[in-house]
């Protein structure tokens, strides 16, 4: 059964910035236990072409780093306009309130001082992304006709139930996350499939399309997932005006 869920599930990507050996093993360990996708690296250049590369939704920063620092990553990460909105929580053995105002004040959206606790790591995560990314903490997915319950795994248009294969699940969540906004198909092969595989970009068109026969909508219903030529893909209300959305900003 939790295999089957698995498969279903849409997990946040988290970047760990971290050069002690035994609490990376412990972020890492904490991290995929629960839930999150993890990628590590102990080096602070090394960090930044990580998130230039891949922009994860939320990223574990120690202060004290050989070479480039936390804060000084932290600065160049909100001085960058493609990667300024990324959560950032600070972790450091200074706990002065100094120390802590400080990390908040060069842009750090929260600060744990170590040694903190796996339980308080996840809350500390889970409160950033309520502020910041809702839908990752939101059980409920609804827009329109349709509503997705991430619980029980249970999808419905008008109320109806609709069986929905483990692809479309995924790609109807992350449109759900952005109601409106127009995703590209490589921003939803990365989330659908993840950077690992290759999957061409005409496989996203056959299984939107595959996803719109389990919903049964169509181009008149009253909600609908809209192509967007030479762009994406977007869920939206039909009667709303397709010229005032906008792309979704590509963070990975």
């Amino acid at each position: 059964m939790t295999e089957e869920i698995d498969r279903y599930n849409m997990k946040p990507s988290v970047l760990v910035v971290e050069d002690d050996e035994a609490i990376l093993t412990l972020l890492h360990y904490t991290l995929e236990k629960a839930g999150y996708k993890v990628r590590m690296t102990s080096d602070g250049d090394e960090a930044i072409y990580m998130v230039e590369d891949q922009k994860p939704d939320l990223i574990l920063l120690d202060w004290m780093l050989p070479g480039k620092t936390g804060i000084q990553i932290c600065n160049q990460l909100r001085a960058n306009p493609d990667t300024k909105k990324i959560p950032i929580i600070m972790i450091s053995a200074r706990g002065e309130e100094g120390d802590r105002i400080e990390g908040l004040d060069r842009g750090a959206d929260d600060y744990l001082v170590k040694p903190f606790s796996p339980k308080e790591l996840l809350a500390r995560i889970q409160a950033v992304f309520r502020r910041i990314r809702p839908a990752f903490v939101e059980q409920v997915f609804e827009y329109g006709s349709i509503r997705l319950d991430a619980t029980s795994k249970q999808v419905t248009v008008d109320g109806k139930d609709r069986n929905l294969g483990p692809i479309e699940y995924k790609l109807l969540q992350a449109l759900l996350e952005y109601p409106h906004r127009v995703l590209s198909r490589e921003q939803l092969i990365r989330r659908v499939w993840g950077i690992e595989m290759h999957v061409e970009p005409r496989t996203v068109d056959v299984h939107i399309n595959r996803l719109r026969k389990s919903l049964g909508i169509d181009k008149n219903s009253a909600t609908v997932i809209k192509t967007i030529r030479s762009s994406g893909y977007c869920i939206k209300k039909s009667s709303e005006d397709e010229s005032l959305f906008k792309d979704l900003p590509d963070e990975g």
